[in-house]
């Protein structure tokens, strides 16, 4: 989201500049040079008014804001360098996945792709042609810290030695609301899923015989968002599928349609369009395997049945560690996480800001991916804004340090940059 704030930043201060200029001044100067790399005066005053917007208090004019955002600009060209240096590549595939999650950010704060080329004035492949450079950037500089700090860690000596030593200037912590919960998993009735199967044969059958999977997926398929594309994937990392969709698309060959493959989704019928070492272009047609209301009111009254068995004095944890169907959070007992009050997620707010500490909320519907879940949610308590302390909040400081400590390398790894690669500051 940063690289498109700051790319919508440039934008519009181009045009700024352009209403402000009066003849005879100078359009834009070489503020810096890093290795073979020029630093322009108006990518340091963009960057300067996107800080301005996200700060009124910033007056992007003030020299001491526009020395910071140089030295930021300066320290980034000397990552690059150093991540051409070491060999550090971003694949095209890495790219279009990272476009994609901007755009995503984007369509959801938004509200549309229609909207979102309205406010940039330009189409979303022109979109994406305009940040590609940047969104490499950004790639290799953080793979390049990845490999440098992506190992650094605290341990709990540091972890007190540093309380002790900051104490006093670390940020209070806000209102927190300890929560946890319990997950039922539903399943599609068996005869459901055998019919689904049936189907799908069926299907890639007649697409063998008739070569034409794009008619196919825009009759059959269930995944929207890939109706309009033909049922194309993109290009998809090893490790990004689910392992048994994974492991037959890296096995098919160019254009081959594979046999129906089931997934937490469903079935799948997958057609190899490309595919490298690492990556595959793949298109699909989903056949999706919903519960019916049937399945979903068992899993309510079976969360309504440990709902009651809480309230006669069963603890929750004890009720999650046995009953849940979530892994990550059975083996803690339910336990959902400490969440600033004021950042809950609004799916998670609407329900707790109505329930009661030490009660359970009734049963909601928790995630319709891969599998449809409902869960019930105990709020234990509420933790005032306080000051951290390890004793209370160690996961926190671990977390803070461990940043702390990783970007006390990274400035001085940036010191030893300076010092090797040529730069200089055009006066």
């Amino acid at each position: 989201m940063k690289i498109i704030k700051v790319v919508l930043a440039l934008i519009l201060f181009s045009f700024s500049i352009s209403f402000s200029q009066t003849e005879g001044e100078t359009i834009d100067k070489i503020v810096a040079i890093v290795g073979d790399e020029m630093i322009m005066k108006s990518d340091v005053q963009s960057q300067a008014y996107l800080l301005a917007q996200q700060d009124p208090t910033i007056n992007p004019e003030d020299p001491k804001v526009f020395q910071y955002i140089l030295d930021q600009l300066i320290n980034e060209k000397l990552v690059l360098i150093k991540a051409k240096e070491d060999s550090i590549t971003v694949s095209d595939e890495e790219i279009d996945q990272r476009w994609q999650f901007q755009l995503n950010a984007l369509i959801e704060r938004y509200g549309s792709e229609q909207r979102i080329e309205d406010l940039y004035g330009m189409s979303i492949p022109r979109l994406k042609a305009e940040f590609r450079d940047e969104i490499k950037k950004f790639l290799l500089i953080e793979k390049m810290k990845e490999k440098k700090f992506g190992n650094v860690k605290v341990t709990e000596r540091e972890i007190n030695e540093l309380y002790e030593q900051y104490k006093d200037s670390l940020p209070t912590i806000p209102e927190q609301v300890e929560l946890y919960h319990i997950v039922k998993d539903i399943s599609a009735p068996d005869e459901l899923r055998r019919q689904k199967y049936e189907l799908a044969k069926r299907v890639r059958d007649s697409i063998v015989q008739t070569g034409d999977f794009a008619r196919f997926v825009r009759t059959y398929s269930d995944d929207l968002t890939t109706i309009n594309s033909d049922g194309e994937l993109g290009w998809v990392a090893r490790g990004r599928l689910f392992p048994e969709f994974e492991r037959v698309a890296f096995n098919l060959q160019f254009k081959e349609v594979s046999p129906p493959i089931e997934t937490p989704l469903g079935f799948h019928i997958v057609q190899l369009l490309g595919k490298t070492k690492d990556s595959v272009l793949v298109r699909h047609i989903l056949f999706k395997i919903t519960p019916t209301e049937v399945e979903i009111e068992n899993a309510k009254r079976f969360l309504d049945s440990l709902r009651n068995l809480f309230y006669r004095g069963v603890p929750f944890e004890e009720l999650a560690k046995k009953y849940s169907d979530e892994a990550e959070t059975r083996g803690a007992s339910g336990f959902l996480g400490r969440f600033p009050v004021k950042d809950l997620p609004e799916n998670l707010r609407s329900i707790v800001d109505t329930l009661s500490v030490g009660n359970v909320s009734a049963p909601t519907l928790y995630k319709t991916h891969p599998n449809v879940s409902y869960h019930i949610i105990y709020k234990k308590r509420v933790i005032p804004p306080h000051k951290p302390s390890p004793q209370t909040d160690f996961k926190e400081l671990e977390q803070f340090f461990t940043t702390f400590k990783q970007n006390k390398l990274y400035l001085e790894w940036i010191n030893e940059l300076r010092k090797i690669i040529y730069w200089e500051v055009v006066k």
